[in-house]
């Protein structure tokens, strides 16, 4: 297929009306899971979880917390996995790769030599779960070994390792901490697709998700599945696969606040050249060596990532400070506007009064 050529702009709106943060918002916070296909679960907090901030920024003061635990633990419409929320309408586009799992010797083989320590958790999952992962026993035959931090952390490694086997699942939390329960408790009866199959399925998936995606990026669909248009980028160099669903949408820009671990901002290759942004997670710098803050929020402006909001929640306080917000390009009177009232629905839905050198004016 001979590709078609696009500019930048045109780029940078499929991208953001793709992952919904265009107008008008979604509604629904389950339509959204689906249509990203996956969440990051990290628990860092310097101003709301990963978890909260990625539906936040789509749905808006609508979007309650509760709504990701009952969706969760009650409803079932939602499953973790591997640190990504997912929809449970894509489960069986995984179980496939679980019963293919492990690829690794290192993890057969720890598997094989413990196979007593796997029965011993299974067994007490079945008589008393949920259950956190200090709840149950180290009876491993051989310790875990590893130069990380998952080193000697036996129970915890075979509880990973028995989810990827699609053996056990998480059922819920409590505190934060994960509780876990055999799988057939927790997943409903699904029809497995076979792997090739899947993986096919999960490609269009992620590139509708992204609107558009580099040829050769990982987890790129073929360009002849029928599912990827080829397309040039006026301006920058090779070729690139956009969801053809994605060509020739009307886009109606709005200003959001977003996680630094939303998709749209996590490759980071890909956000210098469609956007012609920089940005990079500083939480792992020295204080010092940070130019941004601990853990900038990168500010989205109709198709333009415009700069980033250096902001930490103080719940003791009961107050979002606000240290900086740093211009990437000069803010126009509208900008300002935008990014202060988005702040302050950020405050607003956090519970939390805004403060700080850099709060806006009559917000503080």
């Amino acid at each position: 297929m001979r590709p078609l050529t696009i500019d930048r702009q045109q780029a940078r709106r499929i991208a953001v009306r793709a992952q919904l943060l265009d107008l008008p918002r979604p509604t629904d916070l389950v339509e959204v899971v689906n249509r990203l296909t996956e969440i990051q679960n990290d628990p860092t907090a310097a101003v709301a979880p990963s978890l909260e901030l990625v539906p936040w920024s789509r749905l808006g003061a609508s979007y309650q917390r509760a709504e990701m635990t009952a969706a969760l633990e009650r409803d079932g419409t939602l499953f973790e996995l591997h640190s990504f929320v997912r929809p449970m309408a894509d489960l069986r586009l995984y179980l496939a790769d679980m019963q293919a799992w492990p690829t690794r010797d290192e993890a057969r083989e720890w598997l094989e030599v413990n196979e007593p320590f796997r029965c011993d958790i299974l067994d007490r999952l079945e008589a008393q779960a949920p259950l956190l992962s200090r709840e149950i026993p180290d009876t491993s035959v051989v310790p875990w070994q590893s130069s990380g931090w998952t080193n000697n952390r036996n129970v915890t490694q075979m509880l990973e390792f028995l989810m990827m086997r699609g053996e056990v699942a998480i059922a819920g939390r409590r505190a934060g901490q994960r509780l876990w329960d055999l799988a057939e408790r927790v997943y409903p009866d699904t029809p497995v697709v076979p792997r090739e199959e899947a993986r096919r399925i999960r490609q269009s998936r992620r590139l509708a998700a992204l609107g558009i995606m580099r040829e050769n990026a990982p987890g790129a669909p073929a360009p002849a599945s029928g599912s990827a248009a080829p397309v040039i980028v006026d301006g920058v160099p090779g070729r690139w696969l956009v969801d053809p669903a994605q060509l020739d949408q009307p886009f109606t820009g709005r200003t959001a606040l977003l996680s630094p671990l939303d998709r749209l901002v996590y490759d980071r290759s890909r956000l210098l050249d469609l956007f012609e942004y920089e940005y990079v997670l500083e939480m792992y710098k020295p204080k010092a060596k940070r130019r941004w803050g601990y853990f900038a929020l990168p500010i989205l402006h109709h198709d333009r990532l415009v700069g980033k909001l250096d902001a930490t929640a103080d719940r003791k306080a009961g107050t979002l400070r606000v240290d900086a917000i740093h211009e990437d390009v000069r803010f126009t009177k509208a900008i300002t506007r935008a990014v202060h009232d988005e702040l302050a629905d950020l405050a607003e839905w956090l519970r939390l009064s805004l403060s700080g050198p850099a709060a806006p004016s009559g917000r503080r």
